[in-house]
C-alpha cells in the first residue's frame, strides 16, 4: 500500500493514523448512522465523509452545466414519451 492511499497525510512522507474517533462521533453522532452502517463502511469511504464534510477537495467540484445536465436528463429520462408521468393514489408526495 502506498503512502498516498495510506489515508490523511500529516506532511510530506509523514502518515497519521484513520481518526476514529473523529469519524464515530461525526457518523454515529452528527450523521445519525447506525453502529453497523459505520463498521461495514471502508476506511476509504469514511475518510471521504471526513473530507466532504471539512471541505477538502472541493475545488474539484463545479457545478453542473447546462449540456450535462442534457445529458443526463437524456440517459436517465424520468419517464418514456411521456407515459408513467401521472400520479398514482397513495404516492410520495415529495
Amino acid at each position: 500500500m502506498s503512502a498516498a492511499s495510506a489515508g490523511p497525510q500529516a506532511g510530506a512522507g509523514e502518515r497519521r493514523p484513520f481518526p476514529w474517533n473523529e469519524a464515530m462521533g461525526l457518523c454515529m453522532g452528527r450523521l445519525g448512522w447506525s453502529p453497523d452502517s459505520f463498521w461495514r463502511a471502508t476506511p476509504r469511504e469514511l475518510a471521504a465523509v471526513l473530507a466532504g464534510l471539512k471541505g477538502s477537495n472541493t475545488r474539484d467540484l463545479r457545478p453542473l452545466a447546462r449540456a450535462g445536465l442534457e445529458a443526463l436528463m437524456q440517459r436517465f429520462p424520468d419517464a418514456a414519451a411521456g407515459r408513467g408521468t401521472e400520479r398514482q393514489e397513495g404516492g410520495d408526495e415529495r
